[in-house]
């Protein structure tokens, strides 16, 4: 396989991690194309696989608390066997939260946004605090929420997929959309009224959901690297090869 892993990575670990999830990445070819989007993810996270505690905060941890876990390709299981369960592209997990991360780079500028929730989602296994995902689940069903660049759906099974890991571990679940803005797709300029209504559709979307007992939060790739310590630190390092390589 060409080589698409920044210095630092773990190749072989990020390779098994992506070889057992359910994106087929790797053998269908996406992975080495220019225009992944799991390269973005598992490149910026796979660095602090094995050190962990170097992670810098993300939304939903304290900014003092170092991270004590961080995974790339995450399965946060619903609270039952069988089917699909949502898989997260980052994971991180400190004393008493645990944070899930939903990476986007090019996506919301170039794929449909089906609206697929089973009546599974329905059942009574969420907990009371979980109203507005589930207002948020019922809008979209009906079409009284519609988005067009935001895939709503797929942050809403991310929500029951992490309060049924904070059950799980008893910690406090938060769930990170973290995207990238990127100037041209396939070539042509992305318009800059298309980053704007993705901003506009993430803010709607964070109005709807907020009081949730899964915090909602979103952020640019370049406004998180940005709170990352500056070179001689290694993490700026990462950060620059990051931005070089991939124009978050």
């Amino acid at each position: 396989m060409k080589t698409i892993f920044l210095p630092g990575v773990d190749s072989a670990y990020v390779l098994e991690r992506l070889q057992n999830a359910g994106g087929n990445e790797i053998a269908s070819g996406k992975l080495a194309h220019p225009e992944s989007s799991a390269a973005l993810a598992v490149n910026v996270f796979g660095w602090f696989i094995g050190r962990p505690g170097l992670l810098p905060p993300l939304p939903g941890m304290r900014p003092s608390v170092p991270a004590e876990r961080v995974e790339v390709e995450y399965c946060a299981r619903f609270p039952w066997e069988h089917g699909r369960h949502p898989w997260l592209d980052a994971f991180v997990e400190t004393d008493r939260e645990i944070v899930g991360v939903e990476s986007k780079r090019f996506e919301p500028y170039r794929d449909h946004k089906p609206v697929t929730l089973s009546r599974a989602y329905n059942l009574k296994v969420w907990g009371t605090n979980m109203a507005p995902f589930e207002a948020m689940r019922d809008a979209l069903r009906s079409g009284r929420e519609t988005f067009a660049l935001l895939d709503a759906t797929q942050l809403v099974k991310h929500a029951f997929g992490l309060v049924t890991e904070g059950k799980r571990t008893n910690k406090v679940p938060s769930l990170v959309y973290l995207h990238a803005e990127p100037a041209t797709l396939g070539g042509k300029p992305i318009p800059a009224a298309a980053h704007s209504r993705h901003r506009e559709e993430i803010a709607r979307f964070a109005a709807a959901v907020q009081g949730a007992e899964v915090a909602f939060h979103s952020l640019s790739y370049r406004e998180w690297l940005a709170t990352w310590p500056a070179p001689p630190d290694e993490r700026g390092a990462h950060a620059r090869a990051v931005i070089d390589s991939f124009t978050p």
